[in-house]
């Protein structure tokens, strides 16, 4: 028995063209089906669909996680991770790296963890303690010259004659901590800077000349060297008792 798609279309009689075959997959010049071409876009699609790992659902069970990770360029422990910390502050964290494992993260992201930490966090951290830092400055300075209003008319004058008598990189550094406002404020009282270019002290308990000279030095005001800080500091406090 034959059915009537199974005949051969006669003279002047048009092929029927099922929609769902596409063009590519015809003869073009009969439209019969190419039944070899069509076998092999399914066999490659086929192919491709058996190598791609599948997303592990919630009940996955730890091979297949493993599988997945692995296929993503997950490292197969944390201890693998290679991470470079850009600032002394960071350093690579055994815990966090543990848990940058177990959530699937790749080398690359979980060195964006620690980019961003140093890009984002850090500076925060930085301005706080700079602004606790003035904070603690600003109270001691204020105890210092009898509250407010008398540390206030203090600064008017030190801003005044610092500007007018020392180098600028040496100002600009003593305004930055209490210890050298006060040591100004000593400067300004004895009448003059005395910031020569004469080289710093000796290695024992300079007096006032020295101190004074220290100051000019660049391990205090460029380098910011805390030792040598320390020392003119320690020095101003043992002569002025502060």
């Amino acid at each position: 028995m034959y059915y009537e798609d199974s005949l051969e279309p006669g003279p002047g009689e048009a092929t029927v063209r099922p929609q769902s075959v596409p063009d590519k997959f015809r003869d073009p010049e009969t439209g019969a089906v190419r039944v070899e071409a069509l076998l092999k876009a399914y066999q490659e699609l086929e192919r491709r669909l058996g190598g791609t790992v599948r997303v592990p659902g919630e009940q996955a069970g730890e091979e297949e996680i493993r599988a997945f990770h692995r296929a993503a360029g997950v490292p197969d422990k944390p201890e693998d991770y290679c991470i470079e910390c850009r600032h002394p502050m960071l350093e690579s964290d055994p815990e966090v790296n543990r848990r940058l494992h177990q959530a699937g993260f790749t080398p690359a992201q979980a060195q964006l963890v620690y980019d961003l930490a140093h890009e984002r966090v850090i500076p925060t951290f930085e301005h706080m303690a700079g602004e606790h830092q003035a904070s603690s400055h600003l109270s001691r300075l204020r105890e210092h010259f009898g509250g407010d209003a008398k540390w206030t008319e203090t600064a008017r004058q030190l801003a005044a004659w610092g500007q007018a008598n020392l180098p600028p990189e040496v100002y600009q550094t003593l305004s930055c901590s209490a210890d050298g406002i006060i040591a100004m404020r000593h400067m300004m009282a004895s009448g003059e800077p005395g910031l020569g270019a004469l080289p710093a002290g000796r290695d024992d308990q300079p007096d006032e000349d020295e101190l004074k000279r220290m100051l000019q030095d660049p391990r205090y005001w460029k380098k910011k060297d805390p030792a040598f800080i320390e020392k003119v500091s320690a020095g101003f406090r043992r002569l002025y008792g502060e």
